[in-house]
């Protein structure tokens, strides 16, 4: 080998070795990131679980889930319960007809995270194999996406709720969630069957107030979207294709170092976050520079990308500027606000992605800025393309979401009705208005709740009543 190859490949490595963008969530690179991090953080007791007799597979999957899990799993759940899922996680790898076919890469990114949101973590992965296995093992990765989402429709239907996410198995109890706690049960659902999935979501329409998010699942060498807990005959339909064909940006969470073909718009320790709008709009690249007030290009400098939405310009994507002082977003087609500060001054800009492929911001604001600006923000062109659904298929699919419906409802039937949450408040003594909102709004978890109200000494009630 010449001296010149041998140079050559000194610094392919130290470039693979160093730059974390370019650097892939693979074996080597989890076990070092989890030394590094079991280093840093000096909790003893929490790794114990790596004191067990395990292969290689499990202790590659466990490293994976310790090295990037956010610092609350790490001390609030044990180390039996992630083994727990690891299992689980091979299990359906090994008994699920598409599992050969799942790439490591996928497989790490898309199957092995027990989190999908802020949801409390439960034992949903092991309870939703055993009911969706048999269920899925004979169908095609395709149609078991559709099975499953059709299973998640006969256990929960849309209904806002609280900010923060529900549990999996929480959501089946009260069978009900808003949009980001339907799509992070049936990406939980997804996953424990062995399908890759993720939760998308739009941060802010362009179109019109609010956001909105759902789930891509991926089958056979691509990610295809659906609406979660939505069933449909087919795969890429939802009520959102036309909306989502106008979006500025869709994006995702993934745990690791992600080293897939999407735009990568941020990189924690924990996680990469990384932009999908390809997948449902026409989109183009903006190339921002960042000038300072002499024109001196503005190294390091923040750059938000802003569209208007509730009455307010929102950063659907915030970005560091390089050595250069350039930036670069992949979005829709359609109106942008580009702000950018260096911490003393800013400055601001609109663009149009699409026509607009260079624009330059100069920081030459500080507040207080006394001045008022026009602005006409257009949001991109409608350009939904949907697929094909045959009568027969749309048929069948209507048919099938009305029988969900009444298995959904003979469940919820078994809610308490205020006369009955009455009627049990009578039976323990206690004010029949208030147990009785208290057990209308506990819905399928009222079980749990009347046992704690019958089970507490009579002169204690009174007290665990306000406490409900």
């Amino acid at each position: 080998m010449s001296s010149n190859n041998r140079h050559y490949i000194i610094l392919l490595l130290w470039a693979v070795l160093t730059a974390c963008n370019a650097v892939s969530t693979q074996p080597s690179t989890v076990k070092r990131d989890f030394e590094a991090r079991k280093e840093a953080l000096n909790l003893p007791g929490y790794y114990t679980i790596f004191d067990r007799q395990l292969d290689d597979d499990r202790r590659e999957a466990l490293e994976f889930l310790y090295a990037y899990m956010p610092l609350p799993d790490l001390t609030d759940y044990t180390g039996d319960f992630y083994l727990e899922n690891v299992d689980c996680s091979l299990r359906a790898r090994k008994e699920m007809p598409w599992g050969a076919s799942v790439p490591d890469r996928e497989w790490r990114h898309f199957v092995l995270p027990v989190r999908v949101n802020n949801e409390n973590l439960d034992s949903s992965r092991m309870v939703f194999y055993n009911e969706l296995r048999d269920r899925v093992k004979g169908l095609s990765m395709r149609d078991a996406v559709l099975e499953v989402n059709h299973w998640c429709h006969e256990k929960v239907t849309y209904q806002p709720s609280d900010s923060r996410t529900s549990s999996p198995l929480a959501s089946i109890k009260s069978a009900y969630g808003r949009c980001g706690e339907e799509s992070t049960f049936t990406v939980a659902a997804l996953r424990a069957v062995g399908i890759p999935a993720r939760q998308v979501y739009t941060p802010r329409w362009a179109h019109t107030d609010d956001n909105h998010a759902w789930v891509e699942a991926w089958v056979d060498g691509r990610w295809y979207f659906l609406g979660a807990c939505e069933p449909e005959a087919v795969l890429n339909l939802g009520w959102f294709n036309a909306p989502a064909s106008r979006g500025m940006l869709m994006n995702t969470k993934t745990f690791g170092r992600y080293d897939g073909p999407e735009q990568q718009l941020a990189q924690s320790p924990c996680y990469t976050e990384i932009n999908v709008t390809a997948n449902y709009a026409p989109v183009d690249s903006v190339m921002v520079t960042v000038v300072d007030s002499d024109g001196n290009q503005a190294a390091g400098a923040r750059v938000e990308y802003k569209l208007y939405n509730y009455a307010e310009f929102y950063s659907i994507a915030s970005r560091r500027a390089d050595e250069k002082g350039k930036s670069t977003l992949t979005t829709g087609r359609g109106d942008l606000l580009v702000w950018a500060t260096d911490g003393e001054s800013f400055g601001f800009k609109k663009c149009t992605v699409g026509k607009d492929r260079e624009v330059v911001v100069t920081l030459d604001h500080r507040t207080p800025v006394d001045e008022a600006i026009e602005l006409d923000i257009v949001p991109p062109v409608q350009a939904v393309a949907l697929p094909e659904v045959t009568p027969e298929q749309a048929r069948e699919n209507d048919m099938r979401k009305v029988y969900e419906d009444l298995l959904r409802g003979a469940y919820m039937a078994t809610f308490f009705t205020p006369e009955r949450g009455a009627e049990f408040a009578r039976s323990v003594g206690l004010d029949t208005e208030a147990v009785a909102k208290v057990l209308v709004d506990s819905r399928g978890n009222h079980d749990v709740v009347t046992q704690f109200l019958s089970e507490i000494p009579a002169a204690d009630r009174e007290r665990a009543l306000r406490l409900l």
